[in-house]
């Protein structure tokens, strides 16, 4: 029996958040030196277990500070968890912040090249597949200018090109569907199901419930921090869409 591509067992990230407000750095450093802060533990996941399977499209689902973003940079690697292990089994593509590793001074050309190589490409690679990644981003006359002087839905649109030019075993998104104007998300979903259709496995996070309806098969609720309930993506979603609805109500 084949091993699952991401297991997550029994992961934690906590953090400490410092209880008193200070004005400056120079404060904090001095008040932290002298043991004059006082912190208090923050759990953003909380001994949460998840299996993936190859070829899964697993989306996370829930309100803002329920975990997610945080549980994805666990499994790119990105936070090591504070207790708890997550085995990612393959390549990792994640996009999780778009345009992060670029350098606003060089160009959108020099930028390819940059971000490339940061994701693991060599510029051979790079070579062969520019202009792929510049028709997609539709940018042809703007490679040449700095990006600094680019919109944020051009450096997005971009960044998703770049990153999504190879097909890695493993492809996490983090809101990505949502940049850019509405033909761009349409180009980014078939993009994304170009890459589901040749076997990668994809984990994304998404405020759009019809978006995690429409690509996934399997999918999970985080509410602080925890997995409310995890199995097909049509019963979690139900659940999700009943339950936040409860929890407005309530409030």
């Amino acid at each position: 029996m084949a091993q699952p591509i991401v297991q997550i067992d029994g992961v934690s990230m906590r953090f400490n958040i410092a209880k008193e407000k200070v004005d400056s750095f120079k404060e904090w450093f001095i008040r932290k030196a002298k043991g004059q802060l006082r912190f208090e533990e923050f759990f953003a996941v909380k001994d949460v277990s998840l299996t993936i399977e190859a070829g899964d499209v697993y989306g996370l689902v829930g309100l803002n500070g329920s975990g997610k973003s945080t549980l994805l940079k666990i499994v790119a690697g990105v936070l090591k968890p504070t207790t708890g292990k997550c085995t990612v089994r393959g390549t990792v593509a994640p996009l999780i912040e778009l345009g992060a590793g670029f350098d606003a001074e060089l160009t959108g050309r020099e930028n390819v090249y940059l971000n490339g190589t940061v994701l693991g490409m060599n510029p051979k690679y790079i070579d062969q597949h520019y202009q792929d990644i510049v028709e997609f981003a539709e940018l042809g006359e703007f490679m040449d200018v700095a990006v600094k002087n680019y919109s944020s839905g051009m450096v997005a649109r971009l960044a998703f090109a770049v990153a999504t030019i190879t097909k890695p075993d493993v492809l996490i998104c983090d809101e990505i569907l949502s940049v850019g104007d509405f033909l761009f998300q349409q180009k980014c979903e078939v993009r994304m199901r170009e890459l589901m259709s040749g076997g990668t496995t994809v984990l994304i996070v998404s405020h759009d419930i019809e978006q995690i309806e429409r690509l996934c098969n399997k999918a999970a609720w985080m509410r602080r921090g925890k997995i409310v309930i995890d199995g097909s993506c049509e019963e979690v979603c139900e659940a999700y869409k009943t339950g936040a609805q409860e929890m407005r109500e309530r409030e």
